[in-house]
This record gives structure tokens, sequence and C-alpha cells, in this order.
């Protein structure tokens, strides 16, 4: 094997740096100790590592120089056999990535979890890979090279939750409603899901990493990594980059204190890789030595007992558990990849500059998959042609120690970088420009100089992005940002941006695919990020009929701006002939796609979410409606709706508390008003419903009247349900004298429910109008009162919901008490009544204010000589009292006409007659006759003759 770690006396190659390093900790620490142990341990897991027949090639995470590295060894030594550390079933997707434009991710996606709590679903595992990973250079060489396998060793995504217990604290996640919340940012294009580190390479003892960044005077890890490491590597040679990554990695591995369950879980996955690689290798009979094994250098520098081909210790794998997993591909981005690791903002878009630069100056031909999106035609043929033969392995009596001598080598600057650095400085000034910034070539020449000086003054050989962005910021920014963006997010723009990746079409789940094939009449590229306007004349083009069902639906079960309607809405019994949209379905296809592994059409996931919503553990009355109103509005047919009505009576009968009245009197308002409109006869459960809400809420309506966690809106929905339902549940076998016996057991204590009460009596009869004004004007007269009037206010404007004909009423007592209280009393609690008007019944102070604007004056002039109705009706009814008194007793005779003489005066006057009433005990029939039956005997007769039959 290239590289061999012996000489020919059979001594390890590793024994002079073992020297050196012992000389060093006696020096350091005065004689050997603990600090002796770890450096000369570091330089044993190397030399495990280097020695192992299979070879093992350590990478970092998205390393621009472990790609390179990557590239090149794969050339040379042309494996039969690629070992990749990622999740196992993950790799049937792995070819889906050449139809797509990278970085994209693997996920895979469990909506319905068996064998994990229920809280912690969905469950989500995703691998982000770009183009400049070494994982992405593997994966390509072995897909489209003939005769090469791709094996995936890591452990299962099953086993990723089984395994680690950090996960098993998540609190549930809010599900993304389509009206509530705002759009999600660039960098949450993962959601919630775990990421699969592949190659971690960060410090895991605090103490280390606050030693080197500041000792390196760089801010975060991601600069120290990019200036001590990753520039350095991208000139070294195949045996120079593993032993330092090996080193590195057994250096993080043994200062890694405290987290034991990382560190457990970490020992979990090298055992699980290690069997599976034997497992492989006895089942295909694969030489050692034509297997490549690729994964994180944290990982390589192993000291588990199943490490290497001959490792003694035999793992039991446990079995996966019965959750069914879904897997795709979803976009990701260079943010996305930043915020889920904790890399610092920018470092992923600096590093693919790096891969491009290390491209250009070494001249190495990258592998990508053939027919990936955004490739070169040339890409192509050079892919097709013939394999490199592998190069030649070195004599076993070479050395194979290359890090004493990379670790003792300076730097070097070359002209190049100074070019790069100088074309920095002109971009960047002619971008801020562009941003509003006052910027002149004179910043460029500043630029560059301060580029020059920060690099020198942190002992650094040539600037680096990081050292060009603070000289940028510096000399340009100043004290102002006068636009959108500051000169630090310019920079990073520069260096290539958050660059978004996009799954293509043929790698999209069956449901995506049927939604752009079924929006392809609006010919809009929605596969694009960003925002289309779509304009839908169902009038002139009836088959945009079937795009408009479809938006809707997305609208439904899509977030929040994924499709947002401009003009046009679907309600139930209307549906618009014109609509406009603004579809945003490329920059959340992340959403699409989970979609997707919920069913093979919009229809079935639809209705799968209304049926989850039914039937779950938390659902109320209020939420069965809705999903019924759903079913109606986007599916067609009346199977789901019946099912789910059936349900909403269940539920109804099963409730005890009145918190979803004012929901539930809405939706079943509206489902009325549509199946009356728009069926024969009204369906079967909307009978059953109505007919035990009229028993339920007769049942519960004393208890909600003295309750205090019960609200007045939520009363007054109970009442409105009973009264608005009166006559339907009448017609179905209720019997009224249930709700009467409820409304006379209430026995409420509280100022708004007490003016319920009152509206209830009014509308039973129980009570009269003239009566309620005299409780009005009595709690006005009560200077105890006075105080609480507001919320008496209150309670008559929510009983509005079941007896809107109070209206005047209630606009009778809010006039008389600013008619009549001095200004001491009623500014002190005005402001409590506009906001307990404005908090409790905005919904219907339109209401109020058409009943207002009908008995107000219109005109400011005639204000002064109007006379409100209420004080008419009061003096009517003075004088029919009055006149009811010297009549003495007409019990058996008609009320009504004595307490309202005004309508029979205005007959009268209408038809010539002299409009004066006949004295006590005048008249053909006596004081209790009724004068005009005796007058015209015929209509009597007729009657008599109908009711017998004679």
């Amino acid at each position: 094997m290239s590289g061999s770690p012996t000489n020919g006396t059979g001594e390890t190659s590793f024994s002079a740096l073992r020297g050196q390093l012992h000389e060093a900790a006696a020096a350091f620490a005065g004689g050997p100790d603990a600090l002796e142990g770890i450096l000369l341990g570091m330089v044993d897991d190397v030399d495990r590592a280097v020695r192992e027949p299979l070879e093992i090639f350590p990478v970092c995470h998205h390393s621009p120089a472990s790609a390179l590295a990557m590239a090149r060894r794969l050339r040379e030594k042309q494996p039969k056999v690629v070992y990749l550390e990622l999740c196992e079933d993950m790799a049937p997707l792995l070819d889906e990535l050449r139809n797509c434009r990278l970085p994209v991710a693997v996920q895979a996606f469990a909506s319905d979890v068996d064998g994990f709590p229920a809280e912690w679903a969905p469950l989500s595992v995703v691998a982000p890979i770009t183009e400049a990973s070494a994982e992405y250079q593997a994966i390509a060489y072995a897909l489209d090279t003939p005769g090469v396998e791709l094996v995936l060793v890591d452990r299962s995504s099953d086993h990723v939750f089984q395994w680690d217990s950090r996960h098993g604290e998540r609190t549930p996640k809010e599900p993304s409603g389509p009206a509530g919340g705002a759009p999600e940012p660039e960098g949450a294009l993962h959601g919630e899901a775990v990421g699969v580190e592949i190659g971690d390479l960060r410090p895991r003892f605090a103490e280390l990493e606050e030693h080197l960044l500041r000792h390196g005077k760089v801010r975060h890890w991601s600069e120290w990594w990019h200036q001590y490491v990753e520039v350095p590597l991208g000139d070294s040679d195949h045996d120079a980059y593993r032993q330092v990554m090996f080193l590195v990695g057994s250096l993080f591995r043994r200062l890694a204190p405290g987290d034991g369950d990382r560190v457990r879980v970490d020992e979990e996955r090298e055992r699980y890789m290690w069997t599976r690689m034997r497992e492989h290798l006895a089942s295909s009979g694969a030489d050692p030595q034509d297997c490549l094994y690729v994964c994180g250098a944290f990982h390589a520098a192993s000291r588990v007992e199943e490490f290497g081909v001959a490792g003694s210790a035999s793992y039991p794998i446990s079995p996966r558990s019965a959750t069914s997993w879904q897997h795709g591909l979803i976009p990701s981005s260079h943010a996305a990849i930043e915020a889920q690791f904790g890399l610092a903002s920018g470092s992923v878009s600096i590093a693919a500059t790096q891969w491009a630069k290390n491209l250009k100056r070494t001249r190495v031909r990258p592998y990508r998959l053939a027919g990936q999106d955004g490739a070169r035609k040339s890409a192509v043929s050079r892919k097709a042609a013939p394999a490199l033969p592998a190069a030649p392995a070195p004599p076993q009596g070479v050395a194979a120690d290359r890090l004493s001598g990379f670790l003792r080598r300076p730097p070097v600057l070359d002209t190049l970088d100074e070019a790069e650095l100088l074309g920095w400085s002109v971009e960047i000034v002619r971008a801020a420009r562009r941003s509003g910034y006052l910027a002149s070539t004179s910043d460029a020449i500043a630029v560059f100089e301060t580029s020059i000086l920060l690099a020198g003054m942190r002992d650094r050989a040539k600037p680096t992005p990081y050292d060009f962005q603070d000289a940028a910021i510096t000399c340009i920014e100043k004290d102002s940002v006068p636009g959108r963006r500051d000169v630090r997010r310019l920079v990073e723009i520069m260096m290539g941006g958050d660059r978004i990746g996009r799954v293509g079409y043929d790698a999209l789940p069956p449901l995506a695919r049927d939604v752009h094939d079924r929006l392809a009449p609006l010919e809009l590229k929605l596969q694009q990020r960003g925002v289309r306007r779509a304009l839908l004349d169902m009038n002139s083009r009836p088959e945009l009929g079937a795009c408009s069902d479809v938006l809707w639906m997305l609208r439904r079960l899509m977030p929040h701006g994924t499709a947002r309607p401009i003009m046009g809405e679907r309600k139930l019994g209307e549906r618009s002939i014109q609509e406009s949209w603004d579809l945003a379905l490329g920059t959340h296809q992340r959403a699409l796609i989970e979609l997707g592994y919920e069913g093979v059409s919009i229809e079935q996931v639809l209705e799968q979410r209304l049926r989850r919503d039914a039937y779950g553990p938390r659902a109320t009355t209020a939420v069965v409606l809705a999903a019924i109103e759903d079913a109606t509005l986007y599916l067609r047919g009346r199977r789901l709706g019946d099912e789910l009505g059936a349900r909403a009576l269940e539920v109804l009968i099963a409730e005890r508390t009145v918190d979803g009245a004012p929901e539930v009197l809405r939706r079943i308002r509206g489902l009325l008003a549509y199946y009356r409109t728009g069926e024969p006869v009204l369906p079967p459960w909307v009978e059953s419903f109505v007919k035990a809400g009229y028993a339920h809420y007769c049942t519960l309506l004393p208890t909600a009247f003295t309750d205090e966690d019960a609200t007045a809106g939520q009363v007054a929905a109970m009442l409105g349900f009973l009264f608005s339902m009166e006559g339907l549940a009448l017609s179905l076998g209720c019997d009224r004298a249930q709700l009467e016996l409820a409304v006379a057991q209430s026995r409420p204590t509280d100022p708004e429910r007490t003016a319920l009460l009152w509206a209830a009596q009014v509308q039973l009869g129980a009570l009269s109008r003239a009566e309620l004004r005299e409780r009005c004007d009595e709690l006005l007269a009560n200077p105890m009162v006075v105080p609480a009037y507001p919320r008496y206010l209150s309670g008559f404007v929510h009983a509005l919901v079941p007896v809107p004909g109070l209206a005047d009423v209630v606009v009778e007592a809010v006039s008389n008490a600013f008619g009549r209280l001095p200004d001491p009393v009623l500014l002190p609690w005005l402001p409590t009544l506009v906001t307990t008007l404005r908090a409790g019944a905005a919904d219907l102070a339109p209401l109020l204010i058409r009943e207002a604007g009908r008995i107000f004056p219109a005109r400011l002039a005639a204000l002064d000589a109007w006379v409100p109705p209420w004080r008419e009706v009061a003096e009517a009814d003075a004088s029919a009292v009055g006149r009811a008194r010297t009549a003495g007793d007409r019990s058996r005779g008609a009320a009504l006409l004595f307490a309202h003489p005004g309508a029979l005066d205005a007959v009268a006057e209408l038809l010539g007659c002299d409009g004066r009433w006949a004295e006590p005990g005048v008249g053909p029939a006596g004081s209790a006759g009724a004068a005009l039956a005796a007058r015209h005997p015929d209509t009597a007769i007729a009657w008599e003759s109908l009711l017998t039959g004679a």
C-alpha cells in the first residue's frame, strides 16, 4: 500500500517524531506526565490508522481541501469499492443527485412513528451535499465508473433516533398554518431535521477552542480552520494530507471530556461502520487493497476494538423500529448548512470559492455526475474518457513520516493571491456603490492595503477572505449603512453568496410532479425560486378551474407564502370566476417534497390530514366542523363530510365545556346555509347534530351562566345556537320547554351574563321590552351600579348574537347613558366602555352602527328638534296604561290594542273614521265582548262551519 509506515528494519516511521514529542513534553512539563501521554497517543493513533490494510481516507465536512485530495486519490488508486460514512438507508437516492442542482440534502422523513414517542413526530434526518465536498467526489466517481460499488456503512436513520438521547428532550413543533407565521428564512431550508455529521471536525473541549482562536488571532472556528488547515492542505500530497487529518482527529478525540453521551454515540457509529464493512468484505470477497473507506477524521482515529478489517470484537446491530421512513432529496443552501452545523456565516461560500481556486491552480479534474444540472458538456466527455491506471505503490522502505515537515513548513504568498486580493478590492467598491455607499477608487486601495496590514498584525503570510472582510468594513462602511445590506453581507455575496440548490423534476416525489403537471396550464416556471404571478380567468378558460382547485388545496396544506391569493376567494357556495395568485413553489420546494412523503396526490394528503384532525386526541367540535367545511370546499363528494359529521356528533356529546361554542355556532350556521341552498335535503348528520346540540346546550346553559371560566361571548354563542336552530330542532322533535326551563334555572351574578339572561327572557316572552327598558333606567339611576354599567352594555352587545332584534334597545341604552349621566360620572368610565366594546364585540359593531344610523337624524340641523323614538314609545305606553286603568279590567280583551292604540288610530284616520274610542261599558256586546264580531257575524259562522265540518 502507498505510504507504508515501516522501513526496511521493521521500525515504525514515526519513531523520530515520537522522540521529538517526548523531549518537548519533558521540557514543557518538567517530566513525563499526561501531556506526554496525549502527544504520544496521537502519534499512536496516526500510526494505527496508516497501517490499516483497508485504506482510510479522513475528510472534513464540506472542506475543499478534502474534496481536492479525494479527487486526486480516486484517479490514482481507482478503488473498486468505496465505503462512505452515510446512513445506509439513503443509498437508493444518491443516483438522483444527477437530476439536481447542488447543494441539496438527502433526507429520511417519518410522519407516523412506531417505536418512538408520538411527540417526536415528524422525524427528519438530512445529509447535505455540496460540490466542494469529498463525499460528492466519492459518490460521483462510484456512480459513473463501471465496476465500482458504493456502499453506505453508517447507522440507519432509524438508529439516529434510537441512539441519540439528546433528541429525546425535544418539544413538539407547532404546525405551520396557511395564514399564520412569517415565511421561513433561507437558513431554515432543513427545517427541524437532524443533521448527519459527516467529517465533523471541531474541538469538543471549549478551553482548547478558545485557546486556538485567541492565539490564532481569529474570531471563530471556521476562520481558524481555513487559515491553519484548509489552505496548507490544499498543496499537500496524499500521505501528508492523511497524516495531518489523522493527527487533528486524534487531537480532538483525546481532548473531548465531559460529553459522555456524544462520545458513546460516536463509538457506536464506529463499531457499526466497521461491522458493516467486514460483512461486505466477507460476502463480496473484495480485496481490502482495492477498497477505500471515506469517513470523518474524528472517526478515522478510532480506538474501538472493532477497528480494522482484522478487528477482534463482534458487534450486534439492533433491529430497526417499526417506523415507516420515506426518503427523498430536498433543496439545501450554504446558509442552511452553516446554521445546522454551527459554522460561521459565509464560511461555506468561502469554501466554494476556495474549491474553484484550488481546481484552477492545481488543474485537478473533479468528478461530476453525468447529467448534473449546470454541468458543462466537456465534463461529460472527460468522464467518458478511459480511467487512468492506478499509481504504482512505492517500495516498502520509503519513510512515511510527513508530519514533521508539514508542521514546520511556513505558508508561501504567491502573486496570484495578490492579484486576487486586488480584484476583490475593486469588486467590493463597485458593489458598495450600487448599495448607496460613497466609495471611490481610493477606498479600493485602502481596502487592499488594510487587508495586508491586518494579515501582518495577525501573523499571517497572506490575507484571508476574513481579513479582507474586516478591512472592507473598516474602510467603506464607517459609521452608517445607507442601504439594505451592510458591507459584511456584500462581501459574502461577492464570495459566492448563499447558493441555493434545487431538486430536479425527475427527482421529485410523485405528488410534487403531479402538482407541477396539473399547474402546467398556467405556463409559469414554478420550479424556479421567487414569486410568480398567476392570473386565472375561468370564464374564458374553463380548464383553469382545475388549477384553481389545486392552488386552494396548496394554500391549505403548504406554509404561508407558497400560494397566496391576491384576488378571489373560496367559500361555501361561492366560487370565483377570476383569480390572481402569488406562487412561490420553488422557494418552498422542501415543504412540497415533504408533502409528497404523505401520499401520492394532494387530495389524498388533504383527506388524511382532515381525518387526523378530526380523530385526534385533542379534537373538539369546532375542529371537526372546520374539517367538514374544508372537505366540502376542497374535496368533491359527500362521503368524507358525512363521515366527519358523525364524528362531530360524537365529540359534541362528549364535551363538558362551552369553550368552542362561538366557533361551533359560526361553522354550523355556514354549513346549514350551504346545504339549504345547494342540497335538496339536509344531510342526516346535520339534523342529528342540531337535535343533539339543542339538548346539549340546554343542559349546559345554567352552569355556563355561573361558570367563572366561561366568557360572555361563549354564553351568547350557546344562546345563539339555541335560538337560531330552534325552528329546525322543534321540527325534529325537541321540546321548547327544555329551553324555557334552562333559562328559568339560570342565576348569573356577573353583569355581562345578567344582561344576556334578560335578552334571553325577552326572546322567550318572559320579559317585555318595556320592562327591559325600565331595568336599564334603574341601573342608570343607581349610583352604586353606574361603574358597572359598561359591563351591562357589553352583555347587551353580545346578546345581539342570539337576539339581533335588540339592536335598538342597545342603542337606546348607550344613548341614555350619554344623555343622562353628568360629565364627572360619564368621563371616568368612557374609556372602559370603548375598550370593552372593541375587545368583546368588534364583529357586532357594524350592526350597532347601522341601527344608530337608522334611528338618529341624518343632518345636524335636525338634531335639536329630534325626539328619540324610545321617548315616544314611553309616552304612548304611559297613556295606554292610563286608559287601561279607567277602562277597568280588560283581561279578556285585546290587551295589545289598548297598550298600543296608535296603529288603530292611523287605520281609522285612513278609513275616514273620527278615531274616538268608546267609553268603558259602551258597545253592542258590552265591555267584555268583541264589537266587530257581533257587528259582522258571517266570519265567525264561516270559521265555525270550517272547524266543525258542518
